[in-house]
Order: C-alpha cells, then structure tokens, then sequence
C-alpha cells in the first residue's frame, strides 16, 4: 500500500512538473503516457507519465522514466542494419526461441497502431499513449 500511495504521489508531482509549456533548453516539452503491457501472463498493466522534448525520440521517455521509477528497466540491441531494438522490459526479454517480443503501439480513442519505426527514431506527439506490449508471433 505504501509502494502504490508512493507511485501515486511520484506520478502526481511528475504531472505537476510537466503542465503547460516547459521548456527544456528552449525546447517545450511535450507529456506523454507510457502503458506496459503482457499479452502472454497475467501481470498487471503498469503506466508511467513523463514528456519528451519537442521533436525527441521516445527513446529519451524510456530513458526519463527509467531514471526516476526505480521498477522500471529496459534494456535494447543495435542492429548494424536497422537501429535500436527493445529487448526487454522489467526483467522480460524478447525470445526467437519463444517466439515473443515486445511490440509497440500507439493507442488513440481505443484504437491501436504498431509504429512503423522503433524507439530511436519515433518521435512522440503531445499527450500521446505509446504501449509496450509483450507478445508472440506465433500463430
């Protein structure tokens, strides 16, 4: 209980640091949520608030979030040939093996669209819901 009314608090100041237009070395900074999700076990979906600069890369949320929420982590490969990859998050990772990788989404009035780069090319809009979704490929 004290975890939860702790992240609540946490959250809550997050917000309050990021209303309006900030600027963070002259550029505004733009809030966004970030939902993590696990289509494959019954975890409990988790959601984070933070902002990124004005034409940033969603890569700087996940690394802003991972700064300051002490339970969330993640971790990426670089592909010589196309970027970054999310390899895992909080401890789940990503298996060819398995077939599960760790999707992601952007979600607008329910509906969700798989972005069509990753986290060191995409950059966000304001008030935007990006998902981490863990899944499988397999049919």
């Amino acid at each position: 209980m004290a975890s939860t009314r702790t992240t609540i608090l946490s959250m809550g100041l997050l917000l309050l640091s990021i209303q309006g237009a900030l600027t963070i070395r002259g550029q505004a900074s733009l809030p966004i949520r970030l939902s993590v999700m696990n289509d494959l076990s019954n975890m409990t979906p988790e959601t984070h608030f933070t902002y990124v600069v004005e034409g940033g890369v969603l890569l700087g949320a996940l690394r802003r979030i991972q700064e300051m929420q002490p339970d969330f982590n993640f971790t990426l490969t670089e592909d010589p040939n196309y970027g970054l990859f999310l390899e895992s998050v909080n401890g789940v990772a990503g298996s060819d093996t398995d077939q599960t990788y760790w999707e992601i989404l952007s979600e607008s009035s329910g509906e969700y669209t798989r972005l069509d780069v990753g986290i060191g090319c995409y950059t966000p809009t304001e008030n935007e819901h990006i998902i981490l979704r863990f899944s499988t490929w397999a049919k």
